[in-house]
């Protein structure tokens, strides 16, 4: 009896190992492409809005189709390429009085958490780092689409996300015309197209 329990739970062992080394795995690493991606913003100004955008960023994306829960999502942003087309506003942004630029050069984004809405789209909740602050935020983000490079062959995966943070979270409202002048509201639209490294 126990000789055929031993052949069997071997006999399974086997079964499963086959079964797991057949399924394909979709787990992909990507890498972002600049060229083809997009990070802006706007706030309101007085009774209207001001739009910006970051000109120089990075990331990687581990993006797995099967298990969606698994993926990762990493990026960095160098503050000091803000533009807003108007050098002097630029330079105000990256002074003390926002951004700090010398003293925080950079905002990072790391996932923490990944889920799968019913809509298909998902739910990626990371530490956003931004003027010695990290908040916990969640972007709603959409997988735009997946496919292969025609010229280079290499795989590749579009998506696009939106939020909202506020500046006062950061601390990057110690201007003393903040509130009189700008929003507590920073809307952020993100559009990435990335390539497998």
């Amino acid at each position: 009896m126990e000789g055929f329990s031993l052949k069997r739970l071997t006999l399974v062992i086997l079964v499963l190992t086959a079964i797991l080394a057949s399924t394909p795995t979709l787990a992909q690493s990507y890498k972002i492409d600049t060229s083809h991606s997009a990070l802006d913003f706007s706030i309101r100004h007085l009774v209207s809005k001001t739009t910006g955008t970051f000109g120089a960023f990075s990331g990687t994306i581990m993006y797995d189709a099967n298990h969606p829960e698994k993926s990762q999502f990493l990026g960095t942003i160098d503050v000091s390429s803000i533009d807003t087309q108007n050098s002097r506003r630029d330079g105000h942004l990256q002074s003390g009085d926002f951004f700090d630029v010398a003293t925080y050069p950079t905002i990072t984004f790391a996932s923490t958490q990944v889920e799968k809405t019913d809509d298909g789209r998902l739910q990626v909740t990371g530490d956003l780092a931004m003027h010695g602050v990290t908040k916990s935020v969640m972007i709603p983000v959409e997988i735009l689409g997946t496919g292969t490079h025609p010229m280079s062959g290499k795989k590749q995966i579009g998506l696009a996300g939106e939020l909202t943070i506020k500046a006062s979270d950061f601390g990057i409202n110690s201007w003393e015309n903040f509130v009189a002048i700008l929003g507590d509201e920073i809307d952020i639209r993100i559009l990435v197209e990335a390539n497998a490294g």
